[in-house]
């Protein structure tokens, strides 16, 4: 058997399913990998030993009795930071919060909970999800399990790392302007943003109320979508949340492409932002493979790029700041200093370039649909580049390494994959967008392209 660390989710729930795989045996695996590799990666603040290995062993009874679940009972599964665990520390990777103990769990682990996932850890992310790879915080960030002197971006920068090194089988993260999606394309692996609303965010520790998106993050976009199915659900207590008919997530799953309308948005990366030619060679790849599967493959037009991390740019910290203010005047010393900067941000943007900024995202919104109704996908890079040293700040130097903020804007579905490898051996990044509420077709997408370009059995080598 491949070594347990290493199966997808899919392999091992079929595994449980059958009996041939203990979820205690699975959950002790992955403990050892943490404590055999985390040292080098800084991926968990909180290692929840004891308590996994009870949930493991339930798992196993529930199983043993003919109870199966569904596909994520008995998978270890680590929560970033910022969700609410009751009665374990939920701390932001701050030093504000580090004594910060929640009375229950978020709505999302909740439901992961009853899907009888296995909670091993809460993950290292980027202070309060904005702050960067900091080093004057409690604990030190998270590094790329591909190369360890480079950043595994972020803010779900934990989840992302830990993911792809094989120290949980999945993961959850958080995505305002890309936090999910960034980590996926530098660490190599799958990471969904979900239609805004389709997944509830209560009990998350907030960022930007009318961005945040809360999304899982796996080796592959069939694991995704087997934990979307335990995911999405209405949450009344959630005024965001999205009331829809449920969605068979996982059902389009190893289905073909024939017929696919998927519009390529160049301008992106070959005007608005430069990009690496490997990371645009790997592009051109992708539309060859999506047009052997008998996709359609065309050029689109959007706004320019800057548009969108504009008007992204303005609402996000406007949000943020509001948030914020309060321990930024009483507390500013217990914010590392890119999250301090980064959260003040906010207090110089006028009440007026705030709503104008909500006006133009109305008019990027209106675009997008308009587009969408001569394209099914959108497609173009996550990334502009392979991952770039650790704690680099890219306000200070004024490099945007990613294409992510348009899809916060507009709150439509939109997955990272890994669709090759740079020279050096760093992951290169696909980004797939649908239209609102499509998650399904978008996770077919990316499965159907992880599995003909060949990306998901190459791993990072730590020992």
């Amino acid at each position: 058997m491949t070594d347990l660390h290493f199966l997808t989710i899919a392999q091992a729930s079929a595994l449980i399913k059958a009996k041939r795989l203990s979820p205690v045996e699975l959950t002790k695996a992955f403990l050892a990998r943490v404590r055999l590799l985390d040292s080098m990666l800084n991926s968990h603040l909180l290692v929840l030993e004891e308590e996994a290995l009870a949930d493991a062993a339930k798992a196993e009874s529930e199983i043993a009795g003919g109870g199966w679940k569904g596909p994520l009972h008995g998978i270890p599964i680590g929560l970033k930071d910022i969700y609410n665990t009751a009665g374990i520390r939920t701390t932001g990777h701050s030093a504000l919060f580090k004594d910060h103990i929640p009375t229950e769990d978020a709505f999302t682990v909740r439901l992961l909970r009853q899907a009888g996932a296995v909670i091993t850890s809460k993950l290292a992310t980027w202070e309060f999800a904005i702050g960067g790879s900091s080093f004057d915080l409690p604990w030190p960030p998270a590094r790329n399990p591909w190369d360890v002197s480079l950043d595994p971006s972020g803010s779900s920068s934990g989840s992302g790392a830990a993911v792809a090194a094989g120290l949980c089988m999945g993961a959850m993260g958080s995505d305002t302007g890309g936090s999910i999606r960034g980590p996926a394309a530098w660490c190599g692996i799958a990471g969904h943003k979900p239609t805004y609303g389709l997944l509830s965010r209560r009990g998350i520790l907030p960022l930007s109320f009318s961005l945040d998106h809360a999304g899982p993050m796996c080796w592959t976009s069939e694991d995704c979508a087997l934990m979307m199915q335990a995911l999405a659900g209405h949450d009344p207590m959630d005024p965001g949340s999205a009331s829809v008919p449920p969605t068979d997530y996982a059902a389009a799953i190893g289905q073909g492409l024939s017929g696919l309308r998927v519009g390529v948005v160049r301008h992106f990366f070959e005007k608005d932002l430069v990009t690496d030619p490997e990371t645009i060679a790997a592009l051109e790849t992708s539309v060859v493979a999506l047009r052997d599967m008998g996709a359609v493959v065309r050029d689109v037009t959007l706004s320019p790029f800057g548009t969108y991390a504009d008007c992204g740019s303005l609402i996000s910290r406007s949000e943020s700041y509001a948030i914020h203010q309060h321990w930024l005047r009483t507390t500013p010393e217990l914010y590392s200093a890119f999250g301090r900067h980064r959260l003040m941000a906010g207090a110089f943007v006028m009440a007026a370039d705030y709503v104008n900024a909500q006006r133009e995202r109305a008019r990027l919104i209106t675009e997008l649909a308009e587009t969408m109704k001569t394209v099914d996908v959108v497609i173009f890079p996550t990334a502009r580049c392979p991952a770039r040293p650790i704690g680099e700040d890219s306000m200070a130097s004024g490099f945007q390494p990613f294409f992510n903020r348009a899809f916060n804007v507009t709150g439509s579905p939109a997955l990272s994959i890994c669709n090759g490898f740079s020279q050096k051996g760093m992951p290169l990044s696909l980004q797939i967008g649908g239209r609102p509420f499509e998650d399904a077709l978008v996770l077919q997408v990316g499965d159907a392209l992880e599995r003909t370009l060949g990306t998901r059995s190459r791993r990072p080598s730590l020992i």
